[in-house]
């Protein structure tokens, strides 16, 4: 049989059982994430399955190949729609350049929902459940600061890529918190006061982490203080300093609150952590994907789905959980 054949036969079956299942009352769902490999979409994906399963939805599941792969992004919501599904959840990976597939969906009567990272304008999608990240980056700058001790910040930052809201939105609370002149949450432009020394794009990926750290290092190699994008950013800058014989006396702060991220707190290698619920994002939508086959009742807005700061060395004036509190939550896991 030829290749295009058994495609075409494939691609024939699977709208076929798309059909028959959204026939029988069983809501089609999507869920479409960054990545397949980040430990904290990974999460996401879980949670979505198990509310799936839970309220007898169908989920089907994509990921771009890296973060920031829109085409991946794309060529899934035409399938997923193409497939049945009546509610896609998507991170979006590009913030701006996803829209115009999104707007095609909505005009089949797709509702999409954005979990974890908003598209730019915001309103492009349905809804948005999601962390506050702006306030997730105030929480770790107050606590850097308290950190240092009135010592002269040598910032490193290690973000997520140019022009992305959440990476945007996170650098720049964590600014906020610290102290230091910043932007607001709406401005996707990443503020560098003269603190921050040396600034690299991570992907929030552990190995783009540590070359980002190494090459700062050589720049600034007395820095005192890193913000990471997230939790394997902060790994992999752990692992740059480690190496350079300077892992002592560095404040790592980061966003996330994943299990490992949150082991790593314990550990000292990250002082800080903003614990977000990647898990109850993905559960929340898929009920409100539930909901909308239900009744065609479409949910709007924003939701904010919290954030909890996490340390293991509480700081006077700095609001904070324990490790073991983070260790029960991590996630969103019940």
């Amino acid at each position: 049989m030829l290749k295009s054949t058994r495609i075409a036969l494939a691609a024939s079956l699977l709208l076929g059982t798309a059909s028959l299942a959204f026939a029988a009352g069983q809501p089609i769902i999507g869920l479409i994430t960054k990545t397949d490999t980040n430990p904290y979409f990974v999460k996401m994906k879980e949670g979505a399955a198990a509310e799936a399963k839970a309220k007898g939805a169908k989920l089907l599941t994509a990921a771009g190949k890296t973060d920031g792969d829109n085409a991946g992004q794309v060529t899934a919501i035409e399938n997923m729609v193409a497939a049945g599904a009546k509610t896609i959840l998507i991170t979006p990976s590009d913030s701006k350049a996803i829209i115009p597939a999104i707007k095609k969906a909505q005009e089949k009567g797709v509702m999409v929902i954005a979990l974890d990272s908003p598209t730019d304008p915001a309103d492009a999608t349905d809804a948005l459940f999601a962390t506050d990240n702006y306030k997730a980056g105030v929480l770790i700058g107050e606590y850097a600061k308290a950190a240092l001790g009135g010592k002269p910040a040598k910032i490193v930052t290690l973000d997520l890529f140019p022009g992305n809201p959440v990476g945007a939105q996170r650098h720049n609370g964590f600014l906020q918190g610290f102290g230091l002149p910043s932007n607001d949450a709406k401005n996707n432009e990443l503020a560098k006061p003269p603190e921050v020394l040396c600034m690299a794009d991570s992907y929030g990926d552990r190995a783009k982490g540590q070359t980002g750290m190494e090459n700062c290092l050589q720049k600034v190699p007395d820095a005192n203080l890193v913000y990471t994008i997230n939790e394997p950013a902060a790994a992999g800058a752990y692992n740059a300093l480690k190496k350079a014989g300077k892992a002592k006396g560095v404040v790592i702060v980061s966003i996330d609150g994943g299990c490992e991220g949150v082991a790593n707190v314990g550990k000292g290698i990250i002082a800080a952590t903003s614990q977000q619920y990647p898990l109850k994002m993905a559960s929340m939508g898929v009920d409100a994907g539930v909901e909308y086959a239900k009744t065609g009742k479409k949910v709007s807005g924003y939701v904010d789905t919290g954030v909890t700061l996490i340390t293991a060395k509480p700081m006077t004036g700095v609001a904070s959980k324990s490790v073991k509190v983070g260790t029960e939550l991590c996630w969103g896991k019940k």
